[in-house]
């Protein structure tokens, strides 16, 4: 199996040298470890590697330039995979680098349990999925107009979306047909669609299910480490 050709950015050297060191024995080979944004993009430049890993707060500003270079990387090169990792979540940006495509993953550090976990992340991450700590979908999910729809709503407005009708909602999910129509209303009420628009509201409520729709078809398991779309 090849090694996963790897751009590592960490500030911290300690800790970038361990990572480095960590991912030399699980099949990775560090082409370049790096302690700046700046330094990050040029090595990528250099190595054109298969994947990278950073830390989000990078020099000089310690705020999100690991994160923004990210994005950077992926306008320019799509398929790299890149694996953020954070003591926070940084929702701007972070949703612009979700937004980019597969392969790409968002970590908070402190819920990172395991070395092998990391690991299997990485790989995953490398074979094109996308891998999303769901702190960062939850906060995430509140910058979006489904923040305010119930799970229920969100499920019929999925629905909605495939192209069901009411009825068939409501056969698909087992519940009344009034039932669903009042999802129905609530969910045009909740996204600002009011009656007697000059609009087709059903089809306004798909175009804002897809337009968040990374977002929207995330699960939210609890206690789980990450989750994957």
């Amino acid at each position: 199996m090849p090694l996963i050709r790897t751009v590592l950015a960490e500030d911290n050297t300690l800790l970038r040298e361990g990572l480095a060191a960590l991912l030399d024995r699980f099949g990775f080979q560090v082409v370049a470890a790096v302690g700046d944004a700046d330094a990050l993009v040029a090595a990528v430049a250099e190595h054109t590697p298969d994947l990278v890993v950073t830390d989000i707060r990078m020099p000089p500003g310690f705020s999100d330039e690991g994160l923004r270079a990210t994005v950077r990387l992926r306008e320019d090169r799509p398929e790299l995979r890149v694996v953020v990792l954070s003591q926070y979540v940084e929702t701007s940006y972070a949703a612009a680098l979700l937004d980019s495509g597969g392969g790409v993953g968002y970590l908070l550090k402190d819920r990172v349990g395991e070395v092998r976990e990391f690991v299997e992340v990485l790989h995953r991450v490398a074979a094109g999925e996308t891998v999303i700590d769901p702190e960062v979908v939850r906060k995430l999910l509140k910058r979006t107009p489904l923040a305010a729809l119930t799970n229920r709503e969100r499920e019929v407005l999925g629905l909605v979306a495939e192209g069901y009708s009411n009825a068939g909602i409501a056969a698909k999910l087992v519940v009344s047909e009034a039932a669903v129509n009042k999802h129905v209303g609530n969910i045009f009420t909740k996204l600002g669609f009011t009656p007697g628009e000059d609009r087709n509201r059903r089809v306004l409520a798909t175009l804002t299910y897809l337009q968040a729709g990374w977002k929207s078809s995330i699960g939210l398991p609890d206690g789980s480490s990450s989750t994957t779309c």
